[in-house]
């Protein structure tokens, strides 16, 4: 199989923006927003697996299933010419490394230079899998990526912090031991979402032996001091979706109520949408 025109170009960029402490992904579920994130400058890009299912009519939680990501996935590369890197939840199927394999296979053909994999099985209320089977999973991912000849980046999350596992005071040490082993076997990068606090994201920075990758949002550290503090890569999970439904609603509401139209006078202009996309 052949990899994308282009693919090893935007995978060596993308390894290489790692080097900017932070790299800003913002997350994306489509070929417009892909393409306004290009347009305002953005360096590279990611998926948010809720923000894709989102758009597709249910919830997040590998409900979407394999296909309909990877076709996101290609739409979204398709839009743009920068980077993309794919958050493949929990991996697809039954989860299995072969599982894994196959989903991995199947985002670097659509055109992602990168994954997000986590340790969470992808279904609310259930525990975190365990540690050494995310690594074999881990390891899969990076077997699959080099049978095609593609040097992806494998983000490798774990939910201890945002799943709350165990006490409080426990969650820093098992992010650390569940990092190095997930490293260990071929991760790139490892994703912490969930924390907040300046001094626990630069005890992680300084003691995690790759890039870290943090979720940030309103409560969050600014893009600045999570640099200061050691972060690699800063994403924002599905805010820039909530933030889109969040300023339709506040139009819909005002026409359907007051019958005005002061909050559409805020969007982007039909010509400015159009230019987004190049003519065929």
């Amino acid at each position: 199989m052949t990899l994308p025109a282009g693919y090893a170009e935007r995978a060596a960029l993308f390894r290489k923006l790692h080097a900017q402490r932070p790299l800003v992904l913002p997350t994306v579920w489509d070929a417009s927003s892909a393409a306004l994130a290009q347009s305002v400058g953005a360096a590279a890009l990611a998926t948010s697996s809720a923000a894709v299912a989102w758009a597709r009519g249910v919830r997040d939680g590998q409900r979407l299933g394999r296909e309909q990501m990877v076709l996101a996935i290609r739409a979204t590369v398709q839009a743009v010419h920068l980077p993309v890197s794919a958050d493949i939840e929990s991996g697809y199927g039954a989860g299995s490394p072969a599982d894994v394999a196959e989903t991995v296979r199947a985002v670097i053909l659509a055109g992602a230079v990168g994954i997000n994999l986590e340790d969470s099985p992808g279904q609310a209320g259930h525990s975190l899998l365990d540690a050494e089977a995310q690594a074999e999973r881990l390891r899969a991912a990076r077997e699959a990526a080099q049978s095609l000849g593609a040097e992806l980046f494998i983000n490798a999350r774990t939910d201890v912090f945002l799943a709350q596992v165990g006490a409080a005071g426990s969650r820093p040490d098992e992010a650390l031991r569940r990092a190095g082993l997930y490293l260990a076997v071929g991760a790139d990068g490892v994703f912490v979402p969930g924390v907040s606090d300046e001094a626990v994201i630069a005890a992680l920075a300084g003691q995690i032996g790759g890039p870290l990758n943090v979720m940030a949002g309103p409560a969050s550290p600014d893009v600045h001091t999570l640099g200061r503090l050691g972060v690699a890569r800063v994403s924002l999970g599905p805010a820039l979706a909530l933030a889109a439904l969040g300023a339709t609603r506040t139009a819909l509401l005002e026409v359907l109520r007051h019958g005005t139209y002061t909050a559409l006078a805020r969007g982007c202009t039909f010509a400015e949408a159009e230019a987004l996309f190049p003519e065929l």
